[in-house]
């Protein structure tokens, strides 16, 4: 039996008050980074970790467990538990962890919720910039209170396309994209924050968004923001997705079709 849509509905106003609380509570980290001890995680110089990116995410963590103790949850620092739970908690607390410690505005929190294995929640909030990006499966895509929609434009010269890369995949395959995309006329942005241009992508802002490989915690928010806002995206669950990551791919259908050509490139 799935969840009835009051049990949706409630779990989307709670990740709606939670993502908020969470950024703020980074940004008072943010305001105080030069005291942050940063750590370096295990074989990835660039893959940085901090007492803030933990203790937000305890704080996430013990919101949403507090309110629905069956959910399960799956955070990028902590783990996860009981991952088979009908609805499962999958957060990044802070996206863009680099660019929090440099002193960048482009980091924020995701959270995102899988319901019977559909991604089904998405809210990714940016304090910096005062902006809370939310959408729930069937009820639109919204900008605070603003509803949101894809770019329209039929081809990648027509705005700009944000992409991300990590040191897990050959520089090549996103150097390869960039190459074909810039043949084609196209731009590109690298934010340094994935999930955040993954909902730029919902708000417009950007055309479409490409990374080869993507974690789900830094994937899920974005994916279900743009797919309220009108666009679509590959099957990021395919596979072993949820637990090993995946290629994102994300844009209006004919963008998409067109990032997928330059991918397979």
């Amino acid at each position: 039996m799935s969840l009835t849509s009051e049990a949706l509905t409630q779990r989307y106003q709670l990740a709606c008050e939670v993502a908020q609380a969470a950024a703020d509570f980074a940004l008072t980290f943010y305001q105080q980074r030069q005291q942050l001890v940063v750590e370096r995680k295990a074989g990835n110089m660039q893959d940085l970790v901090s007492r803030a990116d933990r203790e937000v995410e305890d704080l996430i963590r013990s919101r949403l467990q507090t309110a629905f103790p069956d959910d399960g949850f799956l955070g990028e620092e902590g783990g996860g538990s009981q991952a088979s739970a009908r609805c499962l908690w999958v957060v990044d607390p802070i996206d863009g962890t680099s660019c929090f410690l440099n002193g960048l505005h482009t980091w924020c929190v995701a959270i995102a919720a899988v319901v019977d294995g559909e991604p089904s929640i998405g809210v990714i909030c940016d304090p910096n910039h005062r902006e809370l990006f939310h959408a729930c499966k069937g009820k639109g895509a919204w900008l605070n209170d603003v509803p949101m929609q894809v770019h329209q434009g039929a081809s990648l010269q027509e705005g700009m396309t944000g992409i991300s890369n990590s040191p897990r995949i050959a520089p090549r395959r996103i150097a390869g994209f960039v190459q074909a995309l810039l043949d084609q006329g196209g731009m590109f942005v690298r934010s340094g924050s994935g999930a955040l241009t993954t909902a730029y992508v919902a708000a417009g802002r950007l055309i479409g968004f490409y990374e080869p490989h993507m974690n789900a915690w830094d994937a899920l928010a974005g994916l279900v923001l743009v797919r309220e806002a009108g666009g679509v995206s590959n099957d990021f669950l395919a596979g072993d997705g949820l637990s090993s990551g995946n290629a994102l791919m994300l844009g209006n259908p004919a963008i998409y079709q067109q990032i997928k050509a330059l991918a397979d490139h």
